[in-house]
């Protein structure tokens, strides 16, 4: 494993893949109720085609590891509290990604009585993603625009937390 590992730097070396602009980042992905088309979309520009990772981009699995609580789906009643849990579970600085109109409280798929709302009514979202489901092309370009202009505040203070409708 190490020998590829090194023949896939050299590799990367010799062609000259540019550095992110932005430097690089690590999201958590949560489906708090989506019908899964977002997923689909998000494993797309995971895979090599599209090559998110060469952006700074890196799907992690723990929360603990994450800059980016990266959301699909509207938050269903019996998701609400293992998405706030992922969120306590990040180390500061951290921000949210919302994924799919579903997640920006458009749309749902579902009874209303099962559902929460979109992320927004829980966490504040420093990252929208309209579409359902959004291409991977529309992730990649929202994802690598809000490192490059640091829209995320990695390395400095942040804000986004908790909006009062939590409670």
């Amino acid at each position: 494993m190490l020998l590829l590992l090194k023949q896939l730097h050299q590799l990367r070396s010799g062609i000259a893949l540019p550095r992110p602009p932005g430097g690089s980042c690590a999201f958590r992905h949560v489906d708090a109720g989506s019908c899964n088309g977002c997923e689909h979309e998000l494993n797309a520009v995971m895979s090599p085609y599209y090559d998110l990772p060469r952006f700074g981009w890196n799907l992690v699995a723990s929360p603990r590891h994450a800059d980016v609580l990266l959301v699909t789906g509207a938050v269903t009643v019996r998701m609400k509290e293992p998405l706030l849990r992922a969120w306590e579970a990040m180390p500061e600085p951290r921000v949210v990604a919302a994924l799919g109109n579903c997640a920006l409280g458009e749309d749902w798929l579902g009874m209303d009585k099962e559902q929460h709302g979109g992320v927004d009514q829980l966490l504040t979202v420093a990252i929208r993603i309209p579409g359902c489901p959004p291409s991977p092309e529309e992730i990649a370009r929202h994802l690598s625009s809000a490192l490059a202009d640091r829209a995320l505040g990695l390395g400095s203070s942040r804000t986004a937390g908790r909006s009062q409708a939590s409670d």
